[in-house]
């Protein structure tokens, strides 16, 4: 086996073991409102993306109006002219996710 591959881990080995229960204060929410986005993303819509993927559908709905107070646009869009509405529509176990931005103002623009 090659060397430079030894150290590699595959499949289930590289993957983070989730926490489910640890607590979030309200400051480790609103921290995600400072992230920095890529060049390709919109700032409010890189917060709501890294929001999604890091929290659970809680923790996601706690953050919501944290969010919104701050002055960010939960209707942001990509060039595309799409919304991160439309984006959690399209995954089938985001439900709780697509009502908590619906509850807060989300639209989808299909």
């Amino acid at each position: 086996m090659n060397s430079e591959r030894e150290g590699k881990k595959r499949g289930a080995e590289r993957t983070q073991i989730a926490t489910r229960n640890e607590e979030w204060s309200d400051d480790r929410l609103r921290a995600f409102l400072d992230l920095e986005p890529p060049a390709s993303l919109p700032a409010d819509y890189n917060i709501l993306l890294k929001a999604y993927r890091g929290m659970t559908p809680d923790l996601f709905s706690r953050f919501l109006p944290l969010y919104v107070e701050s002055g960010r646009d939960i209707n942001a869009r990509l060039q595309d002219g799409s919304t991160f509405l439309d984006l959690v529509t399209e995954h089938r176990r985001s439900i709780e996710y697509a009502e908590a931005l619906k509850s807060h103002g989300g639209i989808k623009s299909k």
